[in-house]
């Protein structure tokens, strides 16, 4: 008998309020803290608000990255996923309302595959199809440039 997956879920998080910049956010038996670094009052045990929502961009491109490949039958191998972002801080701040706070995100992802042009182009159609963060990235008015370097897959 197959599983059949629920095509929409609820989401359920708490947040330990520690201080004025630390919250222990929890979900599914694991605790993540989210704090700000020590020159803006924070203890620097975790990623800041922003960092957070900048990390769930890496981990969604590869896990999305890593499904689509599979359901189009080539291998891709993901090494590393780098991002640089352009952050206006002037909201933060107290200063300004910023209307795109992040004007511009490059991801730069090297990886491995035997996936010919074709099907990479396909790949990056449906990561900006299907990628949660990276839709929600690109709605705010953000651009988002993906960058791959990519190398031949060599057999082992």
């Amino acid at each position: 008998m197959a599983i059949r997956e629920k095509t929409t879920v609820t989401i359920r998080m708490s947040g330990a309020v520690l201080s004025h910049a630390r919250t222990d956010i929890s979900t599914r038996g694991l605790t993540q803290v989210i704090d700000e670094p020590l020159e803006r009052g924070g203890t620097n045990q975790g990623l800041t608000p922003t960092e957070t929502f900048a990390a769930s961009l890496i981990g969604c491109t590869n896990v999305i990255s890593q499904k689509i490949a599979h359901k189009n039958g080539f291998a891709l191998q993901v090494g590393s996923i780098r991002l640089e972002a352009q952050f206006d801080r002037r909201s933060v701040m107290l200063a300004e309302d910023i209307a795109v706070p992040f004007p511009a995100m490059t991801l730069h992802i090297d990886a491995a595959t035997d996936a010919t042009e074709e099907q990479m182009d396909q790949l990056r159609t449906e990561l900006a199809m299907y990628c949660p963060i990276a839709k929600l990235v690109r709605a705010s008015g953000t651009t988002l440039t993906d960058i791959w370097n990519l190398t031949p897959l060599t057999a082992t």
